[in-house]
């Protein structure tokens, strides 16, 4: 990181100063409404404001809360201690935790070279960046999008990112744009924050859930994005030493669908790419996504976009 970055990021702040002085609690009225163990998005947000950044409290720990909002917390050095749902979790350096908005959280005492930033993000901010995340719809791209916009209910998501160096550029272009008085702020925030959204659905290979089944129905549909021509779930169950009966109520219970409606729609998806952006005979296009009955091909195309693959694709050159 930018060593000029890294230094105001690590700065004493007034509330660590009154830490070190001896204060042994955080000062609620800073985070929290009256009593609730919520930390309020109106109390760290300025009014209008979508998003913002504020460096971890260090020094004393950090009683079990939830938030508001959708927090992003990334290690710019060091690394810190979390208890999310009573899992404890350590953060390294060049790391990023993202916790939706029903997990609870607490932190152990960090250091002083132990330099942590947390995003406050509303979940509008958002509405702005799915546009960078490609025009494709698939269970992989629906299922993590909304974990990162807050939307899902799993607790959080673990990205072990420090060693992907376009992941690490975005996060300090979101850092120094949140820190500098720059021209169009919100539009470059939105950008960024819309391709490190892509980037990150490019290493899901980097991602961790917070349990063993939700990180097992991220590898079904991992393989489905990577295999749908001619994968099959027995095959998956056997490699990720799962029942394939619970694996498969695992996959309804995440996605509200069972695995050859998600294996129908990334074919059909990809189907449609392949008549939007290439001039393949639809029979080809069939067999390439996995149909060798063509005539079966042309029923799904219909029934999923409502007209024949040739009416799609000659609707689509017209525009």
């Amino acid at each position: 990181m930018n060593a000029a970055l890294l230094e105001k990021l690590s700065a004493i702040t007034a509330e660590e100063q009154r830490i070190l002085r001896g204060e042994r609690t955080i000062d609620r009225s800073i985070y929290m409404d009256g009593s609730r163990d919520v930390i309020s998005g109106d109390k760290l947000l300025e009014p209008g404001k979508t998003i913002t950044i504020r460096p971890h409290t260090r020094f004393i720990a950090f009683p079990e809360h939830s938030h508001d909002y959708v927090e992003m917390v990334y290690m710019c050095r060091g690394k810190t201690t979390h208890r999310i749902n009573g899992a404890e979790l350590v953060l390294n350096e060049g790391e990023l935790l993202m916790l939706g908005q029903h997990a609870r959280q607490s932190i152990a005492p960090a250091g002083e070279g132990d330099v942590a930033v947390n995003f406050i993000v509303r979940p509008a901010f958002f509405s702005g960046t799915l546009s960078y995340l490609g025009e494709e719809e698939t269970p992989l791209r629906r299922f993590l999008v909304s974990c990162l916009m807050g939307q899902s209910e799993n607790g959080y998501l673990l990205f072990h990112v420090a060693e992907i160096l376009p992941i690490q550029n975005l996060i300090e272009n979101l850092l120094y744009t949140l820190t500098e008085a720059i021209p169009n702020r919100r539009g470059i925030l939105q950008s960024t924050m819309g391709l490190l959204f892509a980037q990150l659905l490019n290493h899901t290979d980097a991602l961790r859930f917070e349990t063993a089944e939700q990180n097992a129905v991220l590898s079904v549909l991992r393989a489905i994005e990577e295999h749908y021509a001619d994968g099959s779930l027995t095959e998956i169950s056997a490699k990720l030493h799962y029942d394939l009966p619970y694996l498969s109520r695992l996959i309804r219970q995440s996605t509200g669908k069972n695995y050859t409606e998600l294996l129908q729609e990334k074919r059909l998806s990809q189907a449609a790419w392949l008549l939007r952006n290439t001039d393949r005979r639809v029979d080809e296009i069939a067999r390439v996504v996995g149909y060798e009955n063509v005539s079966y091909f042309h029923r799904l195309f219909a029934a999923r976009f409502g007209q024949s693959p040739k009416k799609y694709r000659d609707g689509q050159e017209c525009k």
